[in-house]
């Protein structure tokens, strides 16, 4: 009897492969910007289509240890990760994951689009890096923190050094078990320690890579009131002179075991006088100071979730070519073909955020106000969206593969227990909605911090005709009606029946924000021929903002989608 062996899925070059990428590098950085950073892209490509996966596998199938005691009772605290783990670590440095922005030569040639190539990378490398993407967001935050802080010493340059052996990342110490997204419970303090430096004393519970050489944490400074705008971010070293040895009343209490990410050794933390550095003036309120760590954080949150769907849609389109069924392959079934292009819509839908939100960062940083505000909305409604979106395609994606969806050496099943953090890191869809109203209610007048998102719709809806019917329809009625719920909310952002709408009224504008960074986007794909993501938009914008059955043009249209 000969044995059935089910093909597995395989993966293309994720740079090559994905016209969407390429396009919007196009646009955003110009041909000649994108010609500059294609040998960059295309050499992390091929890493991780080779050692950069198996580095991944390693990391994923050797998790984590930690050692508090060596065998004589010395307490350690040492934090041991799998050579996949230093692999993926090295590769960061190497290829400038984070170092990308704070490049001269980098910004010399792309200026704010340097964002947007770091952007990229973060495309290729994140769904094969076993979450090290996570300390690296954590170091970029950081690296901004201290930037903008005009901290320009040694810590600074470590997190932006793009050598393996000198390049470090940061942790991010903010949350404790009393209150969670609450940290206006926190009561981490901090004092003087009389020599010009301070000292932290508190618990922290959900500390993400605790093997990182340094980790900003939230602490009160004495005689600070109460709330959470008086917290101050400091700098914690988290070991000794040696590098090894850590830092003098620092504790390692556990690690977590999680539900995903479980290559990120995360940890909670025990501070007793352990020495730490203001990032911000511990005599003023400060975490308005920290909340550049926060934005850019939100934003490699929504680089992970677009990242991931992608890589998830290109396992299964894989798998669909190789699967037969009953009336032939599975990639030609019209049900199947239908659930895969809504993916692929989607997945586009995601990467239009997160770009964009990227790009927005790039211009905020060289100084672009209008940038920096519209940023304020874009940042927490591209975090909220793609954290759905990923966790909704990922639960798909097993489902495309069956049984072997739910076998846990496949590696499908690793897709939606990482996606699942993604609505949860940096702060639930809740918590970020009511974040949203926040930024609607800025300005001068209720309303001003909407004021971007609304004449991008405007544009996109006076723009003329689409491909398909009742597009400019959906386009029109939903931007009326985001006005009036946006005029409401902005009004009162405080009244209970605003706040109880506050998580459906953000994410109908991200789908919003997205439908018409789109259409921007297909309008310059148009000129030149390419009507790829004039469907997209159109789809995205039917199922999204008209609520219609769009199954038979995924099914129809299913190999321009792909």
């Amino acid at each position: 009897m000969t044995r059935f062996v089910q093909t597995g899925p395989s993966l293309r070059d994720p740079y090559t492969a994905d016209p969407q990428l390429r396009g919007w590098l196009d646009r955003l950085l110009g041909e000649d910007g994108h010609a500059a950073a294609k040998e960059r892209l295309a050499d992390l490509s091929a890493e991780v289509m080779g050692p950069l996966r198996a580095a991944h596998h390693d990391a994923e199938t050797h998790p984590p240890t930690l050692t508090r005691f060596d065998a004589w009772g010395n307490r350690v605290e040492r934090v041991d990760t799998s050579a996949g783990w230093q692999a993926q670590r090295a590769a960061a440095a190497r290829h400038a994951v984070v170092a990308l922005p704070y490049q001269s030569d980098a910004r010399a040639a792309w200026g704010p689009g340097a964002r947007v190539v770091q952007h990229a990378l973060l495309h290729l490398w994140g769904p094969e890096s076993a979450t090290f993407s996570c300390p690296v967001a954590m170091a970029d935050g950081a690296a901004a923190l201290l930037t903008q802080a005009g901290v320009q010493g040694a810590w600074l340059a470590k997190l932006v050094c793009t050598d393996p052996a000198v390049a470090v990342t940061s942790g991010q110490w903010m949350t404790e078990s009393q209150g969670g997204s609450d940290i206006a419970r926190s009561t981490t303090t901090a004092r003087p320690d009389g020599r010009g430096g301070w000292l932290l004393t508190g618990d922290k519970w959900f500390c993400s890579a605790i093997d990182s050489a340094m980790a900003v944490a939230l602490a009160r400074p004495e005689g600070a009131g109460p709330g959470s705008r008086n917290l101050v971010p400091f700098l914690v070293p988290r070991y000794a002179a040696d590098g090894r040895t850590p830092a003098p009343g620092l504790q390692v209490l556990r690690l977590k075991d999680k539900l995903g990410t479980r290559a990120v050794p995360t940890g909670e933390v025990r501070l007793d006088d352990v020495a730490a550095f203001p990032l911000a003036d511990p005599g003023a309120p400060g975490l308005a100071t920290m909340m550049t760590l926060v934005v850019v954080t939100r934003l490699h949150n929504a680089a992970a979730a677009a990242g991931g769907m992608r890589r998830g849609l290109e396992y299964a389109l894989s798998y669909a070519a190789e699967r037969t069924i009953a009336d032939g392959r599975l990639a030609d079934n019209p049900l199947h073909r239908a659930t895969l292009g809504g993916l692929a819509v989607d997945a586009a839908g995601a990467f239009a955020l997160a770009m964009h939100a990227f790009a927005l960062l790039g211009r905020a940083e060289h100084g672009d106000a209008a940038a920096a505000a519209e940023l304020r909305l874009a940042a927490p409604l591209a975090k909220l969206t793609t954290g759905r979106l990923a966790v909704a395609s990922a639960s798909e994606y097993l489902e495309c593969f069956g049984g072997a969806g739910y076998v846990e050496d496949t590696g499908i099943p690793r897709l939606l227990r990482d996606a699942q953090v993604l609505p949860i890191w940096e702060g639930t869809t809740n918590v970020l909605s009511v974040d949203v109203l926040r930024a609607l209610s800025s300005g001068l007048s209720g309303g001003e911090g909407a004021a971007p998102l609304l004449h991008r719709l405007i544009a996109a809806a006076d723009a003329g005709a689409h491909r398909l019917p009742g597009v400019a329809d959906a386009l029109a009625a939903a931007t009326r009606r985001l006005a009036a719920d946006v005029a409401t909310a902005a009004a009162d952002p405080r009244d209970p029946r605003v706040v109880a709408g506050a998580r459906e009224l953000a994410l109908r504008l991200g789908h919003a924000l997205t439908a018409a960074l789109l259409l921007e986007h297909a309008a310059w794909a148009a000129e030149r021929g390419d009507e790829r993501p004039a469907l997209l938009a159109s789809l995205w914008i039917l199922r999204r903002l008209g609520q219609a059955d769009v199954s038979a043009d995924l099914h129809e249209h299913f190999a321009q989608l792909i």
